[in-house]
Protein backbone atom coordinates (compact mmCIF):
# COMPACT_ATOMS: atom_id res chain seq x y z
CA UNK A 1 0.00 0.00 0.00
CA UNK A 2 3.00 2.61 0.68
CA UNK A 3 4.38 1.82 -2.42
CA UNK A 4 1.11 2.57 -4.18
CA UNK A 5 0.58 5.41 -2.06
CA UNK A 6 4.68 6.86 -3.04
CA UNK A 7 3.36 6.62 -6.80
CA UNK A 8 -0.15 7.74 -6.55
CA UNK A 9 -0.65 11.42 -5.18
CA UNK A 10 -3.14 11.23 -2.73
CA UNK A 11 -7.13 11.64 -3.92
CA UNK A 12 -5.79 10.91 -7.29
CA UNK A 13 -6.82 7.04 -6.93
CA UNK A 14 -8.36 5.92 -9.48
CA UNK A 15 -10.58 2.09 -9.33
CA UNK A 16 -7.71 0.24 -10.53
CA UNK A 17 -5.31 1.40 -7.89
CA UNK A 18 -8.08 0.85 -5.26
CA UNK A 19 -8.79 -2.68 -6.14
CA UNK A 20 -5.02 -3.58 -6.14
CA UNK A 21 -4.61 -1.55 -2.65
CA UNK A 22 -7.84 -3.81 -1.07
CA UNK A 23 -6.02 -7.04 -2.79
CA UNK A 24 -2.65 -6.26 -1.04
CA UNK A 25 -4.45 -6.13 2.31
CA UNK A 26 -6.58 -9.03 2.16
CA UNK A 27 -4.01 -11.46 0.84
CA UNK A 28 -1.08 -9.62 2.89
CA UNK A 29 -2.20 -11.87 6.01
CA UNK A 30 -1.70 -14.95 6.57
CA UNK A 31 -5.28 -15.66 8.48
CA UNK A 32 -7.33 -14.60 4.55
CA UNK A 33 -5.61 -17.89 3.45
CA UNK A 34 -6.12 -20.30 6.35
CA UNK A 35 -9.87 -19.43 6.30
CA UNK A 36 -10.29 -20.37 2.55
CA UNK A 37 -8.25 -23.73 2.88
CA UNK A 38 -10.14 -24.60 5.76
CA UNK A 39 -13.46 -23.41 4.17
CA UNK A 40 -12.76 -25.62 0.97
CA UNK A 41 -11.21 -28.42 2.96
CA UNK A 42 -14.64 -28.49 5.74
CA UNK A 43 -16.88 -28.34 2.32
CA UNK A 44 -15.11 -31.28 0.74
CA UNK A 45 -15.06 -33.31 3.38
CA UNK A 46 -18.55 -32.96 4.69
CA UNK A 47 -19.46 -34.08 0.88
CA UNK A 48 -17.54 -37.19 1.33
CA UNK A 49 -18.83 -38.21 4.94
CA UNK A 50 -22.47 -37.96 3.65
CA UNK A 51 -21.19 -39.53 0.10
CA UNK A 52 -20.01 -42.19 2.33
CA UNK A 53 -23.03 -42.90 4.47
CA UNK A 54 -25.55 -42.48 1.53
CA UNK A 55 -28.02 -45.61 1.47
CA UNK A 56 -30.67 -44.04 -1.05
CA UNK A 57 -30.02 -44.18 -4.26
CA UNK A 58 -32.80 -42.31 -5.35
CA UNK A 59 -32.57 -39.11 -3.45
CA UNK A 60 -30.66 -36.08 -4.70
CA UNK A 61 -26.91 -36.72 -4.62
CA UNK A 62 -25.81 -33.73 -6.27
CA UNK A 63 -27.43 -31.63 -3.55
CA UNK A 64 -25.43 -34.56 -0.84
CA UNK A 65 -22.24 -34.16 -2.18
CA UNK A 66 -22.84 -30.16 -1.81
CA UNK A 67 -23.88 -30.59 1.75
CA UNK A 68 -20.90 -29.10 3.02
CA UNK A 69 -21.27 -26.07 1.70
CA UNK A 70 -24.03 -24.85 3.75
CA UNK A 71 -21.72 -24.44 7.23
CA UNK A 72 -18.82 -23.95 5.65
CA UNK A 73 -20.55 -20.61 4.18
CA UNK A 74 -19.89 -19.65 8.03
CA UNK A 75 -16.24 -18.85 7.77
CA UNK A 76 -16.54 -16.96 4.30
CA UNK A 77 -18.99 -14.54 5.96
CA UNK A 78 -16.84 -14.31 8.55
CA UNK A 79 -13.87 -13.27 6.67
CA UNK A 80 -16.17 -10.69 4.75
CA UNK A 81 -16.79 -9.17 8.34
CA UNK A 82 -13.47 -8.99 9.08
CA UNK A 83 -12.75 -7.67 5.70
CA UNK A 84 -14.03 -4.31 6.96
CA UNK A 85 -14.17 -4.13 10.52
CA UNK A 86 -10.82 -4.83 10.63
CA UNK A 87 -9.89 -1.59 9.22
CA UNK A 88 -11.65 -0.07 12.09
CA UNK A 89 -9.96 -1.75 14.86
CA UNK A 90 -6.39 -1.27 13.51
CA UNK A 91 -7.28 2.39 12.05
CA UNK A 92 -6.07 1.53 8.95
CA UNK A 93 -9.72 3.01 7.62
CA UNK A 94 -8.62 6.76 7.90
CA UNK A 95 -5.18 6.18 5.88
CA UNK A 96 -7.62 4.60 3.66
CA UNK A 97 -10.08 7.33 3.45
CA UNK A 98 -7.33 9.83 3.43
CA UNK A 99 -6.02 8.53 0.18
CA UNK A 100 -8.71 7.79 -1.27
CA UNK A 101 -11.87 10.54 -0.39
CA UNK A 102 -13.84 8.78 -2.31
CA UNK A 103 -15.84 6.30 -0.22
CA UNK A 104 -18.36 5.21 -2.12
CA UNK A 105 -14.69 3.54 -4.94
CA UNK A 106 -13.53 2.13 -1.59
CA UNK A 107 -16.53 0.12 -0.99
CA UNK A 108 -17.19 -0.89 -4.25
CA UNK A 109 -13.39 -2.22 -4.70
CA UNK A 110 -13.29 -3.95 -1.41
CA UNK A 111 -16.82 -6.02 -2.86
CA UNK A 112 -15.27 -6.32 -6.15
CA UNK A 113 -11.82 -7.72 -5.11
CA UNK A 114 -13.71 -9.78 -2.04
CA UNK A 115 -16.25 -10.96 -4.44
CA UNK A 116 -13.79 -12.63 -6.71
CA UNK A 117 -11.80 -14.54 -3.97
CA UNK A 118 -15.13 -15.57 -2.58
CA UNK A 119 -16.66 -17.12 -6.06
CA UNK A 120 -13.38 -18.71 -6.53
CA UNK A 121 -13.06 -20.44 -3.46
CA UNK A 122 -16.85 -20.81 -3.54
CA UNK A 123 -16.29 -22.49 -6.94
CA UNK A 124 -13.48 -24.42 -6.37
CA UNK A 125 -14.96 -26.15 -2.84
CA UNK A 126 -18.43 -26.91 -4.95
CA UNK A 127 -16.80 -28.65 -7.95
CA UNK A 128 -14.22 -30.82 -5.75
CA UNK A 129 -17.02 -31.63 -3.27
CA UNK A 130 -19.05 -32.50 -6.04
CA UNK A 131 -16.31 -35.36 -7.75
CA UNK A 132 -15.26 -36.09 -4.22
CA UNK A 133 -18.84 -36.65 -2.63
CA UNK A 134 -19.72 -38.99 -5.57
CA UNK A 135 -16.22 -40.77 -5.50
CA UNK A 136 -17.28 -41.72 -1.66
CA UNK A 137 -20.56 -43.22 -2.97
CA UNK A 138 -20.72 -46.73 -2.15
CA UNK A 139 -23.61 -49.62 -1.81
CA UNK A 140 -23.29 -49.71 -6.01
CA UNK A 141 -24.84 -46.46 -5.98
CA UNK A 142 -23.64 -44.85 -9.44
CA UNK A 143 -22.22 -41.15 -8.79
CA UNK A 144 -24.15 -38.33 -10.71
CA UNK A 145 -22.41 -36.39 -13.57
CA UNK A 146 -22.23 -33.16 -14.64
CA UNK A 147 -24.86 -33.61 -17.51
CA UNK A 148 -27.66 -34.97 -15.51
CA UNK A 149 -30.01 -32.46 -15.76
CA UNK A 150 -29.79 -29.77 -13.00
CA UNK A 151 -26.65 -30.54 -12.18
CA UNK A 152 -24.54 -28.38 -13.62
CA UNK A 153 -26.74 -25.63 -12.38
CA UNK A 154 -26.24 -26.58 -8.62
CA UNK A 155 -22.67 -26.94 -8.70
CA UNK A 156 -22.51 -23.55 -10.14
CA UNK A 157 -24.70 -21.72 -8.01
CA UNK A 158 -24.02 -23.63 -4.74
CA UNK A 159 -20.28 -22.01 -5.39
CA UNK A 160 -21.58 -18.80 -6.41
CA UNK A 161 -23.24 -18.71 -2.97
CA UNK A 162 -20.20 -18.34 -1.40
CA UNK A 163 -19.63 -15.04 -2.94
CA UNK A 164 -23.11 -13.73 -1.82
CA UNK A 165 -22.88 -14.83 1.74
CA UNK A 166 -19.48 -12.97 1.60
CA UNK A 167 -20.53 -9.47 0.27
CA UNK A 168 -23.63 -9.68 3.02
CA UNK A 169 -21.22 -10.66 5.54
CA UNK A 170 -18.99 -7.41 4.29
CA UNK A 171 -22.21 -4.99 4.16
CA UNK A 172 -22.48 -6.34 7.63
CA UNK A 173 -19.10 -5.13 8.61
CA UNK A 174 -19.42 -1.91 6.79
CA UNK A 175 -22.90 -1.36 8.98
CA UNK A 176 -22.03 -2.42 12.38
CA UNK A 177 -18.24 -1.88 12.34
CA UNK A 178 -17.11 -4.04 14.94
CA UNK A 179 -15.61 -7.44 14.60
CA UNK A 180 -17.79 -9.63 17.44
CA UNK A 181 -21.19 -7.63 16.91
CA UNK A 182 -21.36 -7.90 13.13
CA UNK A 183 -20.43 -11.81 12.89
CA UNK A 184 -22.55 -12.10 15.55
CA UNK A 185 -25.41 -10.54 13.51
CA UNK A 186 -24.59 -12.92 10.53
CA UNK A 187 -24.31 -16.19 12.74
CA UNK A 188 -27.76 -15.02 13.70
CA UNK A 189 -29.37 -13.82 10.15
CA UNK A 190 -27.72 -16.65 8.32
CA UNK A 191 -27.97 -19.69 10.57
CA UNK A 192 -29.89 -19.11 14.04
CA UNK A 193 -32.83 -17.27 12.36
CA UNK A 194 -34.10 -19.39 9.79
CA UNK A 195 -35.30 -22.28 11.82
CA UNK A 196 -36.98 -20.13 14.11
CA UNK A 197 -38.58 -18.84 11.67
CA UNK A 198 -39.46 -21.92 9.95
CA UNK A 199 -41.10 -23.11 13.00
CA UNK A 200 -43.66 -20.30 13.21
CA UNK A 201 -44.05 -19.28 9.61
CA UNK A 202 -43.16 -22.16 7.44
CA UNK A 203 -43.25 -20.14 4.25
CA UNK A 204 -41.30 -17.48 5.37
CA UNK A 205 -38.44 -19.69 5.86
CA UNK A 206 -38.27 -20.54 2.19
CA UNK A 207 -37.17 -16.85 1.83
CA UNK A 208 -34.10 -17.11 4.03
CA UNK A 209 -30.48 -17.27 3.22
CA UNK A 210 -29.57 -21.18 4.81
CA UNK A 211 -33.41 -22.86 3.37
CA UNK A 212 -31.86 -21.16 0.07
CA UNK A 213 -28.71 -22.47 -0.55
CA UNK A 214 -29.40 -25.71 0.91
CA UNK A 215 -32.96 -26.41 -0.97
CA UNK A 216 -33.25 -24.04 -3.72
CA UNK A 217 -29.14 -23.68 -5.17
CA UNK A 218 -27.77 -26.77 -4.42
CA UNK A 219 -30.67 -28.97 -4.95
CA UNK A 220 -31.72 -30.99 -8.71
CA UNK A 221 -34.86 -32.33 -7.12
CA UNK A 222 -38.28 -30.49 -5.16
CA UNK A 223 -37.22 -31.27 -1.61
CA UNK A 224 -39.56 -33.58 0.46
CA UNK A 225 -41.05 -33.57 4.21
CA UNK A 226 -42.58 -36.70 4.00
CA UNK A 227 -46.09 -36.79 4.77
CA UNK A 228 -46.27 -33.29 7.50
CA UNK A 229 -46.57 -31.40 3.63
CA UNK A 230 -48.93 -28.76 5.86
CA UNK A 231 -45.29 -27.84 7.77
CA UNK A 232 -43.49 -28.16 4.06
CA UNK A 233 -42.15 -24.50 2.82
CA UNK A 234 -42.54 -24.35 -0.84
CA UNK A 235 -39.11 -23.64 -1.40
CA UNK A 236 -37.63 -21.25 -4.49
CA UNK A 237 -36.87 -22.37 -7.82
CA UNK A 238 -33.14 -21.94 -8.19
CA UNK A 239 -33.09 -18.77 -10.01
CA UNK A 240 -35.46 -16.97 -7.71
CA UNK A 241 -33.23 -18.07 -5.07
CA UNK A 242 -30.02 -16.56 -6.50
CA UNK A 243 -31.94 -13.54 -6.80
CA UNK A 244 -33.11 -13.15 -3.52
CA UNK A 245 -30.00 -14.11 -1.81
CA UNK A 246 -28.35 -11.47 -4.04
CA UNK A 247 -30.68 -8.71 -2.79
CA UNK A 248 -29.91 -9.58 0.71
CA UNK A 249 -26.10 -8.97 -0.27
CA UNK A 250 -27.12 -6.05 -2.56
CA UNK A 251 -29.10 -4.25 0.65
CA UNK A 252 -26.76 -4.86 3.00
CA UNK A 253 -23.62 -2.99 0.82
CA UNK A 254 -26.07 -0.46 -0.13
CA UNK A 255 -26.59 0.06 3.41
CA UNK A 256 -23.42 0.11 4.58
CA UNK A 257 -22.43 2.48 1.39
CA UNK A 258 -24.88 5.06 2.45
CA UNK A 259 -23.53 4.80 6.21
CA UNK A 260 -19.55 5.16 5.46
CA UNK A 261 -20.55 8.17 2.96
CA UNK A 262 -22.18 9.59 6.26
CA UNK A 263 -20.27 8.50 9.48
CA UNK A 264 -16.91 9.16 10.86
CA UNK A 265 -14.63 7.21 10.87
Amino acid sequence: MMTLAARVPAGRYRFRHAARMEWIKLFSLRSTWWTLVITVAGAIGIGVTVGINTLDATGDLTDNALAGIVPALLLTGVLGVLTMTSEYSSGLIRATLTAIPRRGMVLAAKAAVFGVVALAAGEAAAFISFFAGGAALRHGIAAPTLGQPGVLRAVLLAGTGFCLIGLFGLGLGVIIRHSGAAIAALVGGVYVGPPLIGAVAHQVAAYTPIFIIANSLSATKPSSCGTGASACPHFLSAWAGLGVLGLYAAAALGLGWWLLARRDT
